[in-house]
């Protein structure tokens, strides 16, 4: 009855402890003024789908504790009855949250709940824990343009020959001189209204979420909500335009040949989606079956082509044989969302980026952590190897860009300017021109070899 509203799950009973590290202190439980039943679907639910989102549901039952149905979610793990009706005391969804039961979730490297939340929950528990009768009906998304001043550039590719620059830059799809910053043109969806001005034009209505150039340089990929688009780089126009994603696409990657590109995306909280269509013909060829149990947000194809790599919200990292679509590995070790990951030029070795904050090298070989490489200070949201040397690129929400030596995890140099959170990174084969671009709405290239800013393009 529930099956799509209690998809996820809170509150992860059935990890164990972190240890003899210093204890966190209860959380207080507040008075609250309520008056009238608390509805489980506007109150409760989002407060579950918010701070537990990670570690009960699809492929992920932690504790062995699943949130399918009203009976899963009351029934418990392994720990024991997660609710009990009218006793909020006895209800392990309530103690181990407020922190006055072991083991504390959701865990310390989570949001935790607020007072206020757990008091909502309380009462909620103590009315009765009544369920919906009704499935929680999603709401129908309307999609519109993004905000004026909601510039944030999601996408940057680098041309084959190093002359020019694309830039997503909230809806629109920008090409720039790599050495003056002048816009040279925008890519426009001819389906939408032109506008005066032929640089402000739109190549998709909502914001343009993910970007891929092919290793021809020949092809474009974009990525926005429910659509990818591929266009002619030589003529700005659209040669296919792939629909019916199940949410935002935020992951695109090419093959080494440029025959295949792979998708990434999925509606948070839910079932990961992994597609893969072949440029040439605009036809799908593979759609992998629950990949990860929450959006995928990192995909890479490996140097021959034969195996893909996917990285989610669910901590995984995972490879894919192609064409079959068999799983091969699965690389657990990150504790938050695996944001990105790339392949070493010999196919020997892969990097995974982490909202944890951590990079995490791993052997494919053997299936094998190789380190652990800290030193950004907010999600790492970017990993790209440069070419075939033991050399990668990173950029995070702490506003940096760094070159990283994947042998001994140290750091090569640095990309300075960033006043805002980055999303979008991307290098030329032999790393001599790097681009970076995040929420301030500013392209920055960069000579590759040294880190010095050649131009600061802002394209708000």
């Amino acid at each position: 009855m529930l099956s799509t509203l209690l998809l996820v799950g809170p509150l992860l009973m059935g990890q164990g402890t972190e240890g003899k590290k210093k204890e966190l202190p209860p959380i207080e439980v507040v008075k609250i003024d309520h008056k009238g039943p608390v509805d489980f679907n506007k109150e409760i639910w989002p407060i579950l789908e918010a701070k537990c989102a990670f570690c009960h549901s699809g492929n992920v039952k932690e504790g062995q504790y699943d949130l399918a149905t009203p009976e899963a979610l009351t029934k418990g793990g392994k720990r024991g009855v997660a609710l009990v009706p009218g006793k909020p005391d006895e209800s392990n969804l309530l103690t181990m949250s407020a922190r006055t039961k072991k083991p504390f979730m959701p865990l310390k490297s989570e949001e935790p709940f607020t007072p206020n939340e757990l008091a909502l929950v309380r009462l909620w528990i103590e009315q009765g824990a009544k369920m919906p009768v009704e499935m929680r009906q999603k709401q129908k998304i309307v999609i519109t343009a993004p905000p004026k001043l909601v510039q944030p550039i999601h996408g940057v590719a680098i041309s084959t020959d190093k002359k020019t620059v694309f830039a997503a830059v909230a809806n629109r799809i920008v090409e720039v001189d790599a050495k003056e910053g002048k816009i040279l043109r925008a890519l426009r969806d001819e389906a939408l209204p032109s506008e005066k001005d032929p640089l402000k034009n739109l190549a998709h209505l909502s914001l343009v979420e993910s970007m891929a150039l092919s290793p021809d340089g020949g092809t474009l990929a974009t990525g926005a909500f429910q659509e990818v688009v591929l266009w002619d780089t030589k003529t700005g126009k659209i040669k296919h335009r792939f629909k019916d994603f199940a949410e935002r696409v935020v992951a695109l990657a090419f093959s080494a040949d440029g025959k295949l590109l792979a998708t990434g995306g999925g509606a948070p909280t839910e079932e990961g989606e992994v597609r893969l269509f072949e440029v040439a013909t605009g036809k799908e060829t593979l759609k992998l079956k629950a990949p990860h149990s929450d959006t995928v947000f990192g995909l890479a194809f490996s140097p021959d082509g034969k195996i893909l790599a996917t990285g989610g919200a669910d901590k995984f990292l995972r490879t894919w044989e192609i064409p079959s679509g068999k799983m091969l590995k699965a690389f657990e070790g990150h504790t938050h969302h695996v944001m990105d990951v790339s392949w070493k030029g010999d196919g020997k070795t892969l990097v995974s980026a982490g909202a944890d904050q951590v990079l995490k090298v791993w052997s494919y070989e053997n299936g094998e952590q190789i380190r652990t490489i800290p030193g950004h200070t907010k999600q790492i949201t970017r990993v790209v190897f440069i070419g075939n040397k033991p050399e990668f690129l990173t950029c995070s929400g702490d506003q940096t860009a760094r070159a990283w030596n994947v042998d001994n995890g140290g750091t090569v140099r640095n990309f300075p300017g960033g006043t805002d959170f980055l999303y979008a990174l991307a290098t030329s084969p032999d790393g001599t021109i790097v681009a970076t671009g995040g929420e301030e709405g500013v392209l920055r290239i960069y000579n590759g070899t040294n880190g010095a800013l050649i131009k600061g393009v802002p394209l708000k």
